[in-house]
């Protein structure tokens, strides 16, 4: 049963805990995803640079590595500075996270997993991404620390600007399917071409802007480590610097997925009036492979391009990839005009 349908029913005990159970299912395989995408990317970096990898804890495939360090986080003391507030420093990681898992409640997966089918699904992602800016401000600030609080407002100024080249990029994409309806995104793309040939300039904007919002190379000038000494976490330990972390792998497992929905088809074949046979394939197995390839994307950036200035980040942002996206909304509209009426 989807969780539309439960939406749907009377109100009742039942459901709630239906809700509840679903919810901690999507938890689950988030928590898988994030355990094993740490262990790829770290496979994937070494391969890449010419080393091994993981290859002690659970075999010479390292499967275990992330378990046991994740394990060694939670068993470690969680300090806290004695000048911190306490209080804001001992939130600030839920406020991180939490929005990182609310926004998958509007991903569909396939035309028939999904969480919620609502109207503005767009519009909910990108509202609810925005406010783990928040956690990560409460945390750098209430550590009482000056490399954690440049941190923090490297990486407020970082997700600001590149906020608006994002939700700007992805008009072009709700002026041809004329909704914000994520479902309904897909559907058009399935009647049509994928938005990644209809809209290849919103995909490269969207693309920067998304790894500037994950806060990931070559954009990871939050924590840039070199000279922050980890940015705006600097002070946090434990089971609280790993919820810092849950947040910001989770924010890539739901940015690779949002990028399969609006350009890459969802879980449609590519031309399947050309290639019949594609159609044969499971949709859900086709959003696994474009999402999986996105997540390769973003490992392979990290393994290959050095961290940017921090005014050349500012510069891209406004000078570049604003007027880009600007222009992409005017052309777009024209097209709009002119074809698809």
């Amino acid at each position: 049963m989807m969780m539309e349908q439960l939406l749907a029913s009377p109100p009742s005990w039942l459901n709630f805990l239906l809700m509840i159970v679903f919810s901690a299912v999507l938890l689950v395989i988030v928590l898988g995803f994030v355990t094993y995408a740490i262990l790829a990317e770290r496979k994937v970096i070494g391969y890449m640079q010419g080393r091994i990898g993981p290859n002690r804890t659970g075999g010479k495939l390292g499967l275990l590595q992330t378990a046991a360090d994740v394990l060694k986080l939670l068993i470690k003391e969680d300090t806290i500075p004695h000048k911190a507030d306490r209080p804001l420093f001992i939130i600030a990681p839920v406020i991180a996270f939490v929005p990182s898992f609310l926004i998958l409640a509007v991903i569909p997966f396939t035309d028939k997993l999904y969480f919620s089918d609502i109207g503005v699904g767009l519009l909910y992602y990108i509202a609810i991404s925005g406010l783990s800016t928040l956690g990560i401000m409460a945390g750098a600030w209430a550590s009482n620390n000056k490399y954690a609080l440049i941190g923090g407002m490297r990486a407020v100024a970082q997700m600001i600007s590149y906020e608006i080249p994002l939700v700007m990029s992805v008009i072009g994409v709700i002026l041809i399917s004329g909704s914000l309806n994520l479902n309904t995104i897909v559907e058009t793309q399935a009647n049509h071409f994928w938005f990644i040939l209809l809209q290849p300039i919103a995909f490269l904007v969207f693309v920067v802007a998304a790894v500037a919002e994950l806060n990931r190379t070559p954009f990871d000038l939050a924590e840039a480590e070199s000279e922050l000494v980890s940015g705006y976490h600097v002070e946090y330990s434990g089971f609280r610097f790993a919820i810092f972390m849950l947040a910001e792998y989770v924010y890539m497992f739901a940015m690779a997925a949002l990028i399969t929905v609006l350009f890459l088809g969802g879980w449609h074949p590519p031309f399947p009036e050309l290639l019949p046979f594609l159609t044969y394939i499971p949709g859900a197995l086709w959003f696994a492979l474009k999402f999986s390839f996105m997540i390769f994307f973003f490992i392979w950036l990290r393994a290959t391009l050095p961290r940017l200035r921090a005014d050349h980040l500012m510069e891209m942002g406004w000078k570049v990839l604003l007027p880009i996206a600007l222009l992409n909304i005017f052309v777009t509209a024209i097209i709009k005009e002119l074809f698809f009426k």
